[in-house]
């Protein structure tokens, strides 16, 4: 019987008779812009109405967004992980459809560093 230990993988360090791995730091989940898109249908109340409702936004804030919207074609709303923003997204465009309104909300990527 041999008494040589075998070998630790290469990434472990030898600590007396305790194997230590480093550890490779944690990197922030990704993180999602939701993005209303203009139509020609949706009203500007409406917009306003699912900001303050979905995103807590004041009547100021949800205006603002509004505005941007309509006159560049598209508004980024707030920026949240992947899971939150497909959440967003799913509960704004469940709603508009049960009002009747086409509005398109997206979530997609933000690039990496971006702060909300």
């Amino acid at each position: 019987m041999s008494t040589d230990r075998p070998k630790p993988p290469p990434d472990f360090e030898q600590d007396g008779d305790l194997a230590v791995s480093e550890r490779t730091r944690a990197r922030r989940p990704r993180r999602y812009h939701v993005i209303f898109h203009n139509d020609d249908y949706t009203t500007m109340e409406f917009v306003v109405f699912v900001l303050e409702q979905f995103f807590h936004k004041t009547e100021t804030e949800a205006t603002q967004i509004m505005l941007e919207v309509h006159h560049k074609g598209y508004g980024i709303v707030g920026l949240f992980t992947r899971d939150v923003a497909e959440s967003k997204v799913t509960q704004v465009m469940d709603c508009a459809k049960e009002h009747g309104h086409p509005l398109q909300v997206t979530a997609e990527p933000a690039d990496d560093g971006e702060e909300e």
